[in-house]
């Protein structure tokens, strides 16, 4: 056998391994997903068995639609659960609680829930606020965290 025949088998070969793991890997299962709360506690949760975005526009049902226009902070940043605060910065939380969660169903995904908890003189008042983000990229360097952008918010009382 020639040396070009045996280069060529060689090339071949390394090429169709290339592509083998390629196929492997994005075959791999997506991990659980993860969420964390104000607390600095992180769970995990086992994985669903649905379509992520079928769940998501299920519980987008429970609140009514905040038009991104109306939001008067930064629709982009690099912490969802900072991102969605500021966006309902103006909502105060005299005299209440807030309770913030956020849950990564996916790797680009990120859907944070602000619960307020107001209390009255002689009631107690509960208000939801949901935020869905997605990534679009990274800052500077490859190393810096992603970028987060607003795609969805919502309220529910």
């Amino acid at each position: 056998m020639s040396a070009k025949l045996k280069f060529f088998l060689i090339m071949i070969l390394g090429i169709f391994a290339s592509a083998g793991a390629g196929v492997y890997i994005i075959q791999e299962q997506p991990p659980a997903p993860i969420i964390e709360t104000s607390d600095g506690q992180t769970q995990q949760v086992a994985a669903m068995h649905q379509s992520q975005e079928v769940v998501a526009y299920l519980e987008r049902s429970d609140y009514k639609t905040i038009p991104l226009e109306k939001i008067n902070s930064s629709l982009q940043g690099s912490d969802p659960a900072t991102l969605a605060l500021n966006a309902f910065d103006d909502i105060g939380s005299v005299g209440g609680t807030r309770k913030v969660e956020v849950a990564y169903p996916q790797r680009n995904q990120a859907f944070v829930t602000i619960t307020e908890i107001k209390r009255g003189d002689d009631s107690v008042s509960t208000v939801k606020y949901r935020v869905e983000m997605t990534t679009f990229g990274r800052s500077l360097f490859i190393s810096s965290p992603p970028v987060w952008q607003i795609v969805w918010a919502g309220v529910r009382s």
